[in-house]
């Protein structure tokens, strides 16, 4: 049975090309800096929105017509989710998906009961790759839906809710394993706060530390070599959240001597909200050798929230790709879309429009990079406005082999600072344009 018997295989069909259920840009086998698209990017299809999403917003119930769907948190309705995911994702040529372990499975009466509803989709879901080749790219555990979790799940102020999320997390790792999942990734949605005047911020993340280390520690002993990955965002649904942007992520894994097991999975949506863009916040993750994956979406900057919407802006898939190639690609990550089609893009079809558009931006993006990279106009420009730090004295200071005293000698015999040469903003702003 098909379940969406009015799409075919979607195909490249090149530039010119007209067709909306066709690649404009996306030529999975073409070769960029010595790898294919495919490999470059590594898409992937979430369950959550695009499986799950029915379209409610605050204001309003589901609108999302899924004819497969009774609406029904029951096993059955589950297992025909399972043979829905793995058609679109085979019709899309989309070689990855991933989950949450609520997004997959129902969650039971009792923990136990929900232990087996997931190890029963499990084995579905492990028959269906092996019939299509489709890959977990990763999974993670739902800590923040369920009413249990309303003061979070590692950072909660209620010890059987942190020993809960771990129970949901060894179950969530072992499933992951199972399928062969390239990460595991923690999302910290309720692990921040309201209010500080009733919160012990250092015990929180003492505790969250913790969590982590005891995953760590399980992942060894089970034998799962993924990488882990944390998401940074700053707020909603909590007001502050502890994995706020990229340099709080850092910090904390460093303090917590964290670093060596962890690296970021970044989102565009989570960093505007963060106020930065997410060329900032992959340039940030990928100079300290951080930088995992991302969830491929963008913002409404009109908008103060987490609005999840498909990228199609060339410029920001440029720059993503800039910053990605720059930093030596995705290695076990991917380009995971994190998206939602609008409430009003209702029809199954509307599923297949939103990750053509968003695989097609992102293959154009790349080709942008690649040939800026190629004709070298950042680098050079770059290279020239730093060249004073190439000569003796520049070289000196990085070695650490100047003290303030040496510094002061210096300019005492010069008297000024060499002129500065101008930042060209504009005209590398207009170089950037040429490209588009």
């Amino acid at each position: 049975m098909s379940y969406f018997p009015e799409v075919n295989s979607i195909q490249y069909e090149g530039p010119q090309s007209r067709n909306p259920l066709a690649f404009r840009w996306y030529n999975a086998d073409e070769v960029v800096e010595g790898k294919t698209m495919r490999d470059h990017m590594r898409f992937s299809v979430v369950y959550w929105h695009t499986l799950r999403g029915t379209g409610g917003d605050p204001f309003g119930p589901g609108t999302a017509l899924r004819p497969w769907d009774d609406g029904s948190n029951s096993l059955d309705n589950a297992l025909k989710r399972v043979e829905v995911a793995f058609e679109f994702c085979q019709k899309l040529s989309a070689p990855y998906y991933a989950f949450h372990d609520r997004d997959v499975a129902p969650e039971g009466a009792s923990l136990a009961e929900s232990h087996a509803n997931f190890d029963r989709i499990a084995k579905a879901l492990k028959e269906q790759q092996a019939h299509t080749g489709i890959k977990l790219l990763w999974g993670t555990a739902n800590l923040f839906s369920h009413p249990r979790f309303m003061h979070g799940a590692a950072t909660s102020c209620n010890v059987d809710v942190f020993a809960y999320a771990a129970a949901q997390v060894k179950k969530c790792l072992e499933v992951t394993k199972e399928l062969g999942g390239e990460n595991y990734v923690f999302w910290g949605g309720r692990e921040g706060y309201q209010n500080l005047y009733n919160t012990n911020m250092q015990r929180e993340l003492d505790h969250l530390a913790r969590f982590f280390h005891m995953a760590v520690d399980y992942a060894k002993q089970i034998g799962f070599h993924g990488q882990f990955l944390i998401e940074p965002k700053p707020k909603e649904p909590t007001k502050h959240q502890y994995d706020s942007d990229a340099a709080a992520c850092l910090n904390f894994l460093r303090a917590y001597d964290l670093l060596p097991h962890f690296k970021l999975n970044l989102e565009t949506n989570h960093a505007t909200l963060a106020g930065h863009t997410m060329m900032h916040e992959l340039d940030y993750a990928g100079h300290q050798g951080a930088l995992g994956s991302i969830d491929a979406n963008t913002g409404d900057l009109l908008l103060g929230w987490d609005t999840d919407q498909f990228p199609t802006d060339y410029y920001l898939t440029a720059q993503c790709m800039l910053m990605i190639l720059k930093h030596g690609g995705l290695k076990t990550g991917g380009v995971n879309f994190d998206a939602k089609v609008r409430r009003e893009s209702f029809e199954p079809i509307d599923l297949f429009h939103a990750h053509i558009g968003g695989m097609d931006a992102f293959a154009r993006g790349l080709k942008i990079a690649a040939a800026i990279r190629a004709d070298g106009v950042l680098d050079n420009f770059v290279k020239q406005r730093y060249s004073s730090w190439d000569g003796d004295l520049g070289q000196k200071i990085e070695a650490g082999k100047s003290s303030l005293a040496d510094l002061e000698a210096y300019m005492l015999g010069r008297g000024e600072a060499a002129p500065n040469a101008s930042g060209r903003q504009e005209m590398l702003e207009n170089i950037i344009n040429m490209y588009m």
